[in-house]
């Protein structure tokens, strides 16, 4: 199934705990996780992302933009579905329903990507790094506490529907497809003809090709062998930084000023790991994970900046250390024998959850590298009858 040369955990059922190889105890490893759960899901208001609505809705909030996005509410379910929290799974997905299904328009089956807390859309429009993760997150769900009888909870077939829409839109003339049917790549909006490197999960691809409508297990198939290729012409090839906006040759596209290496772009090193962790890891992929840790060896979280592809920094500071250590520490696991992978486990470990407004995405972020490193974000395959 895998287009890699190693195998991972979807063939072994073996996940690495990285933390541990490493010599954190167990214990504290478990304590870790548990508080960082908590950290986001609970009530302590310097660390919190997530907030009940009513009796059986909640949301995610980004604490610096105010709003509610696909891209976290995703996440979250993502989240607890890997903590066994179906609870808090349904809250989230019961306000996505409520509030960002679009069912009109040329983007009907897809979801508004953000939304004020109240339920208000900002935008009409979605972001398809949201629904890549709607998607696993769901069947994750269907396969791990079983479908629900009645919509939305009946996981497997909103599932199926959403990846569906996501690559036949447009074949009536209804709207446009999330991935390009030509070349199987994913796209930044559906009504554009470029690509955000940080969306590419080839990983989840793969297992939307076992479990997707038996006609699309082929598209997906052929989406994350072209994703394997995609990255390696789209990271430079000294420093391994990925723009945040790029073309489908693989040249950065700044026309809008996301040319360069920031924010979206920090994703792609957790993105590597966890691919490594699960199906093996690209060779390929292995050496921008390498290059990645070995750029930012040397520099303090303090200082990290938006930087030009081959390593120029530029005066605009991160906005997001915290979320760009925790991927760089994600990163070890495609290349777990750098000589700057312990390093950068290490300073993870010894970096706290972010306090303040900008929370939101270094959190999500650090809590999904935590998943990753401690082999608790696993593939929930079905029950066996």
């Amino acid at each position: 199934m895998s287009t890699t040369t190693r195998q991972g955990a979807y063939a072994t059922g073996q996940y690495r705990n990285l933390l541990q190889e490493y010599g954190y105890a167990p214990e504290a490893i478990d304590a870790r996780v548990e508080a960082c759960w908590n950290g986001l899901f609970g009530d302590a208001p310097e660390t919190r992302i997530y907030y009940e609505a009513g009796e059986d809705m909640g949301y995610l909030l980004d604490t610096g933009n105010l709003d509610v996005r696909t891209e976290g509410m995703s996440y979250g379910m993502m989240m607890a579905v890997q903590m066994d929290r179906k609870d808090v799974f349904d809250r989230i997905w019961r306000w996505t329903m409520a509030h960002m299904y679009l069912e009109e328009g040329p983007n009907a089956g897809y979801f508004a990507w953000s939304c004020l807390p109240d339920g208000t859309r900002n935008s009409n429009g979605p972001a398809p790094d949201g629904e890549e993760f709607f998607a696993l997150a769901l069947l994750f769900a269907s396969h791990r506490w079983g479908d629900g009888m009645e919509a939305p909870l009946d996981y497997g077939r909103q599932a199926r529907k959403l990846l569906q829409a996501c690559i036949h839109k447009g074949e009536n003339g209804d709207g446009f497809p999330m991935w390009n049917p030509a070349n199987k790549l994913i796209k930044f909006v559906p009504n554009v003809e470029f690509t955000d490197p940080s969306y590419h999960l080839p990983h989840f691809y793969e297992l939307f090709a076992e479990w997707a409508e038996p006609e699309d297990r082929d598209f997906w198939r052929e989406a994350a062998a072209a994703s394997r290729d995609y990255l390696p012409i789209a990271c430079h090839p000294v420093t391994g930084l990925a723009p945040e906006y790029a073309h489908y040759d693989g040249t950065p596209n700044d026309e809008r000023g996301y040319g360069r290496f920031f924010s979206d772009s920090y994703r792609v090193a957790a993105n590597l790991g966890l691919d490594a962790e699960w199906f093996g890891g690209d060779p390929r992929h292995g050496e921008i994970a390498e290059r990645i840790l070995a750029f930012f060896a040397d520099k303090s979280p303090d200082d990290y900046r938006r930087y030009e592809l081959d390593g120029k920094p530029l005066e605009e500071k991160s906005l997001h250390p915290v979320g760009l250590l925790s991927t760089n520490a994600a990163a070890a696991l495609a290349a777990p024998g750098s000589a700057h992978a312990q390093a950068a486990v290490r300073l993870f470990w010894d970096t706290p959850l972010r306090e303040g407004e900008r929370r939101y995405y270094d959190n999500c972020l650090y809590f999904f590298s935590l998943l990753m490193l401690s082999g608790r974000y696993r593939i929930w395959e079905p029950m066996q009858a």
